[in-house]
């Protein structure tokens, strides 16, 4: 591996664009562009003031700078840097904002929810859809970027709304069996809408583009219930994560459970099964069933929670698939230390992944199955099937790693610290197995 220099950033904004040429910074309220392989800056916008949410356009020519305690969003050019746009708000206020799936729309939220703003860049029309929710995630698009939903609340009942991209005409409308709607989620195909209950009910929907619902599943009552919710790449997997410590797995045919994976704080040789490795750090040590260097059981750090505090620290918080979909990397809560990583195809435990630290950051290289995730220590570690890995971030202030970014080949990763930045690069040489799945 290598490593870059180290660059400042402000409010962990750094963002690779889709197309995987550019790295954007903010720092303060400067925008600073940067080639992705030589580092070098093209590009440096200035804006009113401290920026506090930067996105990339679709097509990597635009980039959106939001300041939204002045109601302000700016948006730059890469072809044309002497253009630019402002959008003001007003009065009204602005909580947050980001681009539709073409590229050429911004959609703001005003303050209390009032309405979301449609703002085209093409043609300078303007277009309001009232009654957005305010909720963990009130707005999706589907993945070919034709959809919208959009979650509502009118008269103390939810409601959701389906728009089409290109027109944002009105395609769909109909209320929702929730009493609180916590977030909506399309699947990978864009076939099915899962939409969620707060945590106060545990309650998952499941409907069509036209409204219908397909199905409902809900694993207990009058206990806190969903934390997290991921679908598989390929929408035939619905991973639901819990307050209760679990993971449930619901399938694409029949929308019911077919599994769950349990976080205990043993585990026992019936949970492990024969290919379970538990790798823990500090320095890193590498205990595998399958090369007899040790045997279950393994014991767990456990944190208990204060019940009597609001957002207790337990359950189910995390949850990622790799690209493949052969795996799933969880998180629960209590046991924050620690990264679960579950095999799809045979439904069992493939690894416990122990840090000294608390765990940050995890998020799967978007090619290959590795496993990439920070502690906000000096150090990065990857996990694949092959093994795991720990390396140290060259630097002489200490950099400490608190979140991490992959770039979409695969080949590097942006390591995010609390004022700077740094990239590191993979030797991947050959990426046709898991064993040459990184080398150090």
């Amino acid at each position: 591996m290598n490593f870059s220099e180290i660059f400042k950033q402000s409010n962990q904004l750094c963002r690779i664009s889709p197309d995987g040429r550019y790295l954007a910074t903010c720092v303060q309220y400067r925008l600073v562009v940067r080639d992705v392989n030589s580092l070098q800056i093209l590009h440096l916008y200035t804006c009113l003031d401290q920026i506090v949410h930067m996105e990339w356009s679709s097509d990597s020519l635009f980039i959106l700078c939001a300041m939204y305690k002045r109601g302000l969003v700016q948006v730059w050019s890469l072809e044309q840097p002497d253009w630019h746009c402002k959008i003001d708000e007003g009065s009204i206020g602005l909580v947050s904002s980001r681009w539709s799936p073409d590229g050429r729309h911004i959609l703001n939220t005003t303050e209390f929810h009032l309405r979301v703003t449609v703002w085209s860049l093409c043609t300078k029309a303007v277009s309001y859809i009232k009654y957005p929710k305010a909720c963990q995630k009130g707005i999706d698009f589907s993945r070919d970027g034709s959809y919208m939903a959009l979650a509502e609340r009118r008269d103390c009942k939810d409601y959701v709304s389906v728009f089409v991209c290109e027109d944002w005409h009105l395609l769909r409308h109909f209320e929702t069996e929730t009493q609180d709607l916590a977030g909506l989620e399309w699947s990978p195909n864009g076939c099915v809408l899962a939409v969620w209950d707060s945590c106060l009910e545990y309650k998952v929907l499941l409907y069509s583009l036209d409204g219908r619902l397909l199905s409902s599943f809900s694993a207990y009552e009058w206990s806190l219930g969903i934390k997290s919710l991921a679908w598989s790449p390929s929408s035939q997997f619905l991973a639901i994560g819990s307050f209760d410590e679990k993971v449930r797995i619901l399938n694409h045919i029949t929308w019911k459970k077919i599994t769950e994976f349990e976080h205990p704080a043993t585990i026992y040789p019936a949970l492990a099964g024969l290919g379970l490795m538990c790798v823990s750090t500090g320095p890193l040590t590498l205990y595998q069933t399958h090369n007899e260097i040790s045997q279950p059981p393994f014991q767990i750090p456990v944190v208990k929670p204060d019940l009597d505090r609001a957002n207790p620290k337990v359950g189910v918080s995390s949850l990622a698939f790799s690209a493949d979909g052969r795996y799933l990397a969880t998180k629960n809560d209590n046991m924050a230390s620690v990264v679960w990583v579950w095999n799809m195809q045979k439904m069992s435990l493939e690894a416990v992944l122990e840090q000294t630290a608390a765990v940050r950051c995890f998020q799967w290289d978007p090619r290959r199955p590795r496993l990439a995730l920070c502690t906000g220590t000096p150090r990065l570690y990857l996990w694949s099937p092959a093994g795991s890995v720990s390396v140290q971030v060259p630097s002489e202030g200490g950099f400490q790693v608190h979140a991490l970014s992959w770039h979409s080949n695969g080949d590097s990763l942006v390591l995010i610290g609390k004022e700077h930045l740094c990239l590191c690069y993979m030797d991947t040489e050959d990426k046709s197995t898991d064993s040459n799945i990184w080398t150090k």
